[in-house]
């Protein structure tokens, strides 16, 4: 019989999954999930790019399309507009990037119901707590040494 798989087995393909998961439920449109990350962020107000970078930062990996080149692809479909002056390094969302973010939010939230069925609101709560804790227990640890 096979030993159990470890945590970060799952960790690792339950991240690869996700990713497939959101290109699959994009794809018909051109868009990636950090396409949804950058809508979802300036869906809740304006951001500099440095903003957006560090707000992206964790989901951002070698071999993947980077910042840059998602948020040009956001901004070449009229998705995005610059703040006015003086705040004017400021991105928002233009009319046509909250009605993209609308349809896309319709999509992503399917989605996400995909992934938290037999769920419930409480156990996903607790496995999200659970998780906190331990990437915490190892970031003390790490800073520790």
């Amino acid at each position: 019989m096979d030993a159990p798989k470890p945590l970060g087995y799952w960790l690792k393909h339950l991240h690869n999954l996700l990713d497939k998961q959101f290109d699959a439920t994009l794809a018909d449109v051109g868009l990636g999930r950090r396409h949804w990350q950058i809508l979802n962020t300036l869906a809740r107000g304006e951001a500099t790019r440095d903003e957006l970078t560090a707000a992206l930062a964790p989901f951002l990996s070698p071999g993947e399309p980077d910042l840059d080149g998602v948020l040009e692809d956001v901004t070449a479909r009229g998705w995005t507009r610059p703040g006015l002056p003086p705040e004017g390094n400021l991105l928002s969302l233009a009319d046509e990037g909250r009605a993209a973010h609308a349809d896309i939010a319709a999509r992503v939230d399917a989605t996400r119901a995909a992934v938290l069925k037999g769920l419930t609101p409480g156990q996903y709560a607790e496995t999200v707590r659970i998780l906190s804790v331990m990437a915490g227990n190892v970031e003390a640890d790490l800073a520790a040494r």
